[in-house]
């Protein structure tokens, strides 16, 4: 199949936001508001696959006239919009929950509990808000995490001593803990600040992508996804047409299809939905 008969019969675009389709200033650019809304007229939905809450991308979702469903958190919850029915959640088990606590006790490290509509603190973790990169979150202290256990998407932990999250991370491997999935990584914006992810295993990108186009009964060959950055590879494993932005990391350069002339700050996702529009009115 040829590049033009694979766009003509394209769906659904599925695009990251940071990095990718919005620019570093947090907003998305006009050219690309404006074909988003010229592909709805022409069958194409548009979802996004996001590290971010849910409810930190209504407002972009607003903007776009999105009325589909949307992968937040990468891929641990999956909520349609505007109307808010969950597809899918993923919540960590609260044994998880509590067993995580204790260690940032025992170990001084920042916690957080992800929930769809807020990240919740303590005092204790008051410094949460000003070191974690969840952009647009909601952020809400509270007396005690007893009452948020259940409906835990996410358990963030942030800290300064790199053998301390390193060790806790290990905690939640086999054969300690089942069915979790850590990931930890370094601050880009905070030096010296390493960061931990506990979610639910079974949720990435890829696999909330899967459950997308399942519920759409949209067949994987006839999507598209963009992105820019690691936790978008398992995206760029599926059947659809990939494509990387100018700024992306070189995994994903090498992974897809297609890769736009301009980054991010530039609209270079505008760029690859004018091929589609072109492709869908040729």
């Amino acid at each position: 199949m040829s590049d033009l008969d694979r766009l003509k019969k394209l769906q659904i675009v599925v695009s990251d936001l940071d990095g990718t389709l919005v620019k570093n200033d947090g907003s998305i650019g006009l050219e690309t508001k404006k074909l988003v809304r010229e592909l709805h007229k022409h069958g194409v939905l548009f979802s996004f696959a996001t590290g971010r809450l849910h409810s930190a991308v209504e407002g972009l979702a607003h903007d776009l006239e999105i009325n589909n469903p949307i992968i937040s958190l990468d891929g641990c919850l999956i909520k349609n919009f505007p109307d808010g029915e969950t597809i899918f959640e993923s919540f960590m088990k609260p044994k998880y929950v509590k067993r995580a606590i204790k260690f940032a006790e025992s170990y001084l490290l920042n916690i957080a509990l992800c929930h769809s509509d807020a990240i919740y603190y303590t005092e204790f973790n008051s410094v949460i808000p000003r070191i974690l990169n969840k952009y647009g979150a909601r952020y809400e202290e509270v007396d005690s995490y007893e009452n948020y256990l259940k409906g835990t998407l996410e358990i963030v932990y942030a800290g300064d001593n790199n053998d301390s999250v390193k060790f806790v991370r290990d905690k939640f491997g086999f054969p300690y803990a089942f069915g979790c999935s850590a990931s930890y990584y370094r601050s880009h914006s905070q030096q010296g600040v390493y960061y931990l992810d506990i979610r639910r295993a079974g949720s990435s990108k890829g696999l909330g992508l899967k459950r997308l186009l399942k519920y759409l009964k949209i067949k994987p060959e006839h999507a598209a996804v963009m992105g820019d950055w690691y936790n978008d590879i398992s995206m760029f494993e599926s059947k659809a047409v990939k494509v990387a932005v100018a700024n992306s990391i070189p995994e994903l350069l090498r992974m897809a299809d297609h890769v736009t002339e301009r980054s991010n700050n530039n609209e270079g996702a505008a760029e690859f939905l004018e091929m589609i529009l072109k492709a869908k009115t040729s």
